[in-house]
């Protein structure tokens, strides 16, 4: 039975989204992309953009890799002018909504704000250690800004994501550069390797113990926790010759 096809080669370019955070390797849809152009992306079921900072480039395909993203679109003119518009008035947004913040006594740190292409929206993101009443903000934005206010509230790790970083490792942080799915480690997974709780070293820059830590060690159903390596790019093939796309170890 012939084996799954892949091509030989694939098209990417390097993107950020709203051109904050890590660069995101993405397909290229077939156009050529210079550093600097606007393209148009998917992301959470809404229309955004990014900015190519690594051009479109050739690469070997060497299975398996994860799906990557492509984007839509080169930005059209129309649309190139309303990211001008959005980014403009994201820069408006923060100045204005930490001003209103301080006024109103707010304890909490903007992350980022970005509008929709789609529908009238801005969205405000944020963190913040206890509940924000933040009605009265709310008000003063939608009466500043117009059309509808959304107030995002994320966590640390997710604020690391989005904004990426460098840590002590010297490398990017996991969670921008490559993680999919934040799973925080506990107290006692750091005890269980016999590491010191109080090393300031095993704190990442969000202020909680590194994903990285998590690598280190699997628990299994009695509880049990074993050494792995990071990284195991594995394909599993059953009798018939088929591969289980499920089972795969992929990274890009």
């Amino acid at each position: 039975m012939t084996g799954e096809q892949f091509p030989s080669t694939v098209t990417v370019a390097g993107i950020k989204i709203r051109n904050l955070g890590e660069i995101k390797t993405m397909g290229t849809a077939g156009l050529p992309l210079r550093i600097g152009n606007r393209v148009m992306l998917e992301q959470y079921g809404d229309l955004t953009y990014g900015v190519v900072h690594v051009a479109s480039h050739t690469m070997p395909f060497i299975p398996p890799m994860r799906m990557m993203r492509s984007i839509l679109r080169k930005a059209t003119d129309a649309e190139a002018a309303a990211i001008e518009r959005h980014e403009q008035m994201a820069r408006e947004g923060m100045a204005y909504c930490r001003e209103r913040a301080a006024a109103h006594s707010l304890q909490m740190k903007l992350v980022e704000i970005f509008c929709s292409f789609r529908r009238r929206e801005m969205t405000f993101v944020y963190t913040a250690e206890e509940r924000v009443d933040f009605r009265q903000l709310v008000k003063d934005l939608a009466r500043r800004f117009g059309g509808r206010i959304e107030m995002r509230h994320i966590g640390l790790r997710d604020e690391a994501r989005r904004l990426s970083g460098v840590d002590t490792c010297g490398r990017v942080l996991c969670c921008a550069a490559f993680l999919t799915d934040m799973k925080p480690i506990s107290i006692r997974q750091a005890r269980d390797q016999g590491l010191q709780l109080n090393d300031s070293r095993l704190i990442g820059v969000c202020g909680l113990l590194k994903c990285c830590l998590m690598f280190e060690c699997q628990t299994d159903k009695g509880g049990a926790t074993a050494v792995q390596p990071l990284i195991q790019p594995t394909r599993h093939v059953d009798q018939s010759g088929q591969s289980d796309p499920a089972s795969d170890s992929s990274f890009g």
